[in-house]
């Protein structure tokens, strides 16, 4: 039995099986990530994709990601990947890329405007170690490193991570304890913990979707653009109301198809009331 140390879940795992997540497992004793280097999606996506709307506008990167989670989105859009019955699958039939390779893939596109690699899709975090080892031979290639995340994760990780990532589009899901906990399986404060982290190291943007029902009031939409304000950016030259928000529109899906997409009229009323406090506020998938 060994205990992970990677989000709050501090899963204690035995030999031979897989934590939470699907992605860490016990090998001779270790805490190890089962998911390292084997790649389910691979793109080459504009940046604005992540969404990055303030970083290096108009290029592109090398999207790159594996399998597991280690939340519970009921309405997850990459489920097949993430948490679905099949996606622990890959670790048996995913492509294996090392660390060089993914390098030298993002470098051989970077005459198509590609500008360095983005970790995304599934959770990156949950295999820092192989994210840590590539960033870093990108960053040797004079090109960027993103990371797309729940932000659930130890600061520890981040301080692993965060001296070479560029930046991140990190989801801020809502901000109620009751809807992290029991709809997402997650931990709000673990993830403001992260979020403030992040921000004095990287250029961030959160991303925040509007589920019909949950998290869609105006008084919730106050409360996250207040909480975004208040932050601190990197060396104070960045204050919280220049951190880029995006809200997005859900679609049902997945676990959640009991209500509808997001109200329209009602994301237009939630970014004017975001852009009170904030000075950068973009609609998604509207």
């Amino acid at each position: 039995m060994a205990k992970c140390s990677v989000c709050f879940r501090h899963c204690e795992i035995e030999e031979g099986k897989r934590g939470f997540c699907g992605a860490r497992g016990v090998i001779e004793g270790r805490v190890v990530p089962l998911n390292y280097g084997k790649i389910t999606s691979l793109a080459l996506d504009p940046i604005e994709k992540k969404p990055l709307n303030r970083f290096h506008p108009g290029s592109y990167i090398l999207s790159a990601g594996s399998y597991g989670c280690n939340l519970r989105c009921p309405f997850c859009q990459n489920y097949e990947i993430s948490w679905s019955d099949e996606a622990f699958e890959f670790e048996r039939t995913a492509e294996y890329l090392s660390p060089g390779e993914l390098a030298d893939i993002a470098l051989k596109n970077k005459k198509r405007g590609n500008i360095g690699v983005a970790f995304t899709y599934n959770e990156p975090l949950i295999g820092y170690e192989y994210i840590l080892d590539t960033a870093k031979l990108v960053r040797k290639n004079g090109m960027f490193n993103v990371l797309v995340t729940n932000g659930t994760a130890e600061p520890e990780v981040l301080d692993e991570l965060l001296p070479y990532i560029d930046a991140m589009n990190i989801d801020l899901k809502g901000f109620s304890d009751e809807y992290y906990a029991k709809t997402l399986g997650g931990s709000l404060d673990m993830v403001k913990k992260f979020i403030e982290k992040a921000v004095t190291g990287c250029h961030v943007e959160l991303t925040t979707l509007v589920v019909t029902n949950e998290n869609d009031s105006p008084e919730e939409m106050r409360e996250i653009s207040s909480y975004i304000a208040g932050l601190k950016g990197k060396d104070g030259n960045v204050t919280g109301a220049e951190i880029p928000l995006h809200i997005s529109r859900f679609f049902p899906r997945f676990n959640m198809t009991d209500r509808p997409p997001t109200d329209v009229k009602r994301l237009y009323e939630l970014a004017d009331i975001a852009r009170e406090k904030l000075k950068f506020v973009y609609l998604g998938n509207v």
